[in-house]
């Protein structure tokens, strides 16, 4: 009878029984992944426990990497001292070779005499080298794919017994499971390092866009500022003229300078309305609390704005009779946000009519503007609420204006602790609903308002 490579009389202070052998390769294999943090570890780690176990001389990990079909040595154990400057120089080409042809064709390969098979004749003389006589490969595979070969090498010739094919199987399964395990989780680290790094990126990006928009709020400011002041030196010089301060004006006189000041005045509402928006994002806006009726906001609002609406445009209002029902806000802020909804109105409505209500449900003022002008598609319902955005926002639109109003009446009712809803679609009008509490409340409102 031809002896194994190993036997309990080879691995001295291990049980022969082979149950017990499997269990311990087994334990050292998943000892091997709890220890080592990456593939290559665990081979190693995995190698150095387990050959002495097997009863092997010496052994080899070879790995496929990528679509290559050359295999590379991944671990080793007791090469001989000669030959270990050498090993990371080792190729093996998958298929050829018994370790080739293992992770070739996915299954062991046994040679128990290397001097007794003709068919080896070219390693014969590397296996005098080394010193051994029979090997056996196995491949390193999982029901994915095949990750390369294992191959034990031992001094003396012999087949294998079955229990002891069936253990150095266990112990081939059992680092391809492992070694996939840890270049999961190797894979796992380096994604969540470069996610890291990427949110370091992020963040640094979100610093310098917030740097950016500190400076452009700081240029409107500035600039909104310069131009405010001899803006309202033109305006009033403008003022004492159409007094005729200066003496009488002829029609053409009073007509141009008509046109004049009007202009004038639209140029500093958005200059005001500039300032009022950099003010909001910095969070310098203060909201001054007084106690009036949600009705007579929204008369005001309609007495500002009855120049600006449209000849053969209807105005309908609902305004409730009765006792009044009280707000405590900012009466001015309120004003201003439906002003800014009623001059848009006025300004998408060509033909049909713009709508007012003010209701009082619960614990809310809830104020609606609508119209029956061109509408807006679904797509660009959060767009209308941007800073210097329209629908239209080609240099060709039909419809003028700075895209500031609905952002600020926005940003104006999210500080008052409400906010302002928008139901609209192409040719059917638009509607916008403005909900404010009845209480103001500080905790209510954001610490800076952001756009949108």
């Amino acid at each position: 009878m031809i002896r194994a490579p190993y036997s309990a009389s080879d691995t001295a202070g291990i049980p022969s029984d082979a149950s017990i052998r499997e269990l311990v390769a087994v334990r050292e294999i998943v000892h091997a992944f709890l220890t080592a943090d990456r593939p290559q570890d665990v081979y190693q780690f995995a190698l150095d426990r387990v050959s002495p176990l097997v009863g092997a001389a010496f052994a080899s990990i070879y790995t496929i990497e990528g679509d290559d079909d050359v295999m590379r040595l991944a671990a080793s154990y007791n090469w001989p001292e000669r030959f270990r400057p050498f090993l990371g120089q080792m190729r093996v080409r998958v298929g050829l070779g018994p370790s080739g042809q293992a992770a070739g064709e996915r299954r062991a390969i046994q040679v128990p005499d290397v001097f007794a098979d003709p068919s080896l004749a070219d390693w014969q003389e590397v296996a005098t080298e080394l010193g051994f006589r029979a090997l056996v490969a196995l491949p390193l595979q999982t029901p994915a794919r095949v990750l390369g070969a294992v191959t034990f090498y031992f001094e003396k010739p012999g087949h294998l017994a079955v229990e002891e094919r069936g253990l150095l199987q266990i112990v081939a399964d059992q680092m391809a499971a492992t070694a996939e395990k840890a270049s999961m989780i190797d894979d796992l680290r380096r994604a969540n390092g470069a996610l890291l790094e990427s949110n370091a990126q992020l963040e640094q990006q979100y610093v310098a866009v917030m740097e950016a928009r500190r400076l452009k709020d700081e240029f409107l400011s500035n600039i909104s500022h310069e131009l405010r002041t001899p803006l309202t030196a033109l305006l009033g010089y403008a003022y004492l003229l159409q007094e005729e301060m200066s003496g009488p004006l002829t029609d053409d006189q009073r007509k141009t300078l008509s046109h004049m000041t009007s202009s004038s005045e639209r140029l500093l509402e958005l200059i005001e309305d500039l300032l009022e928006l950099t003010a909001l994002r910095r969070g310098e806006v203060r909201v001054q609390v007084e106690l009036f009726d949600p009705r007579t906001a929204l008369e005001s609002a309609l007495a500002a704005t009855a120049s600006d609406r449209p000849v053969g445009i209807q105005l309908h209002t609902e305004i409730p009779d009765g006792p009044p029902r009280w707000i405590r806000s900012d009466r001015q802020k309120v004003v201003k946000i439906l002003s800014k909804l009623l001059g848009n109105a006025y300004k998408f409505t060509s033909q049909g009519e713009v709508r007012a209500t003010v209701q009082v449900l619960n614990d809310l003022a809830r104020f609606t503007v609508s119209d029956t002008g061109i509408g807006i598609p679904s797509t660009a319902h959060q767009l209308v609420f941007d800073e210097f955005r329209q629908v239209d926002g080609s240099t060709t639109r039909q419809y003028g204006g700075s895209g500031l109003g609905l952002a600020l009446s926005r940003q104006l009712a999210r500080l008052l602790g409400g906010d302002i809803q928008l139901e609209s679609a192409p040719h059917e009008g638009s509607s916008f609903v403005v909900e404010i509490p009845l209480e103001f409340s500080s905790e209510l409102q954001p610490a800076v308002v952001q756009p949108g």
